[in-house]
């Protein structure tokens, strides 16, 4: 098996330590010569100094670090995070005395002063003391290349020097790690324990925001979501999920001006039933990953029939879509509000699907209806088909759905994840029909252009072809419409039962 990434940084680490000691060859303060700012002490952005990355090489080589921490901290960052791993981040314990030393000077002056992180793959407890001496406030911890004890031992460490430790967590083993030090802790644990959840993957550096909203439940109340933060939008789509910081990179070395707009769209954002929604669908994605791990979820659309509805429900619909868009499939506010009723009193939450009602003109009556049933609670979501919600709407529990029929249109799915959105529907675009054509997406489109994406796929799959769909593409979820219907709008409880048998 070939070496992952972290392996390496870990390994060659350790080897820089045996020949250069923990100091890396660097002349450091023999003790602290800055004051303490509490990192984190409130609602933020955590704004790093990185010169490079190992998936994307060269970020910023040539960047200043006094110059851009002090970007940071006048566009009113909570903490500025600095790398000081050599051989793939190219940074240096002189960046993060430097920055330390500058926070100092601004203390003194009475501007606004950030908490210094010391952002690296630490593995002993002496390097806590080194970065305290260097001027860290907190330092970070990553659960994934520390046992229990050794974990225990840095937070302790950290907490000594009165110093936040900045937990990082994402896969399952971690949790009962940062479980294990927060309880080790015990009383300074809420003030010494700072938990940070990774959207990116380090042993393979890919990044996907699901992966914080699938675990933002299990986090404590101050917690920061990491990587992946390219845009204000994306800013915004974190703090909708109740994180307390985010931890922002390439996006803000490489271009220094964006940071005033990154830490305003957090800090202007909120918890709301957009984080919520994707809370619900990351979690529920997570439990059929356990349960049946090569099933995509599924998403039964144009419901217009109670039994209809509860059926899907019954054969393990993970959604359920109700179409407000005049169309055979048209469905009406009583009948959505009495389904919903329903669904909800007679099955347990876990076993109830997210209900989704579809558009394709916001402005529309069916549109606003849908809309205000969606504000209301009644939908657990809005399907924004072919369209995108208005800024009055970007709070609203929602998703967007893009038509597909040649390579240009992958531009508005671009456009779209630009903008903020985690997940976005590829449907097959037919000139005319709105939805629910029959027709796919033409394969060498999805193999040249929706290769990096975690895919949404919808038109035309049926009980025939989806086994065959989710094997060359590995879809995350599919939406079902026309291939299980004796007519539009009227589904077939036998073609049901088929696509399902097929998980």
């Amino acid at each position: 098996m070939s070496e992952d990434i972290l392996s390496k940084i870990v390994r060659m680490r350790k080897a820089d330590i045996e020949r250069l000691g923990l100091n890396f060859g660097i002349d450091i303060p023999e003790k602290r010569r800055v004051g303490h700012t509490e990192f984190l002490s409130n609602a933020g952005a955590i704004l790093e100094v990185k010169r490079a990355s190992p998936s994307k090489g060269d970020i910023a080589p040539d960047l200043d670090p006094v110059g851009l921490a002090t970007t940071y901290a006048e566009a009113h960052a909570q903490a500025v995070s600095v790398l000081t791993e050599s051989n793939f981040f190219k940074g240096s314990l002189r960046d993060l005395i430097a920055v330390a030393d500058l926070m100092e000077k601004r203390r003194q002056q009475g501007l606004h002063t950030c908490a210094v992180l010391r952002k690296d793959f630490l593995l002993y407890e002496d390097e806590i003391d080194i970065a305290y001496r260097c001027g860290a406030d907190a330092v970070l911890l990553i659960a994934r290349i520390l046992d229990d004890e050794q974990l225990v031992k840095m937070a302790k460490r950290a907490q000594s020097f009165d110093m936040q430790a900045f937990v990082e967590v994402r896969e399952t083993d971690d949790f009962r790690k940062l479980k294990i030090v927060t309880e080790a802790l015990s009383n300074a644990a809420a003030k010494t324990i700072v938990a940070g959840v990774n959207s990116r993957d380090l042993a393979t550096f890919h990044t996907d925001p699901l992966v914080p909203a699938s675990v933002r439940s299990k986090l404590p109340a101050k917690a920061v979501f990491e990587s992946g933060i390219h845009t204000p939008a994306d800013a915004d789509y974190a703090r909708s999920l109740g994180f307390t910081g985010i931890l922002v990179g390439e996006a803000v070395a490489k271009n220094p001006p964006l940071a005033k707009d990154v830490v305003s769209a957090f800090e202007s954002g909120c918890e709301n039933a957009k984080g919520r929604f994707w809370k619900k669908f990351a979690e529920r994605r997570d439990a059929l990953r356990i349960s049946h791990a090569s099933r995509p979820l599924i998403k039964i659309c144009g419901i217009t029939r109670e039994e209809d509805g509860l059926l899907a429900a019954e054969l393990g619909a993970d959604m359920l879509g109700f179409v407000f868009s005049t169309t055979k499939r048209l469905t009406n506010e009583n009948f959505v509000r009495g389904f919903a009723t329903k669904i909800r009193a007679d099955r347990s939450p876990e076993n109830i699907p997210l209900l989704v009602g579809v558009i394709t003109d916001p402005n529309s009556p069916e549109g606003q209806t849908a809309i205000r049933l969606a504000h209301e609670g009644v939908l657990d979501a809005v399907q924004f088909h072919g369209t995108a919600p208005s800024a009055a709407d970007t709070t609203l529990a929602h998703y967007c759905a893009a038509r597909i029929g040649d390579a240009s249109d992958f531009e508005q799915v671009a456009s779209l994840r630009k903008n903020g959105e985690p997940r976005v529907m590829l449907d097959a675009k037919v000139e005319g029909i709105p939805g629910g054509t029959g027709k796919t997406i033409p394969e060498s489109l999805l193999h040249e252009k929706a290769g990096d994406i975690p895919l949404w796929l919808a038109g035309g799959i049926t009980p025939e072809n989806v086994t065959a769909i989710c094997e060359k593409f590995q879809p995350e979820l599919v939406d079902v419409s026309s291939g299980v219907e004796d007519t539009p709008g009227i589904k077939s409880t036998e073609k049901l039962r088929r696509l399902f048998a097929k998980k």
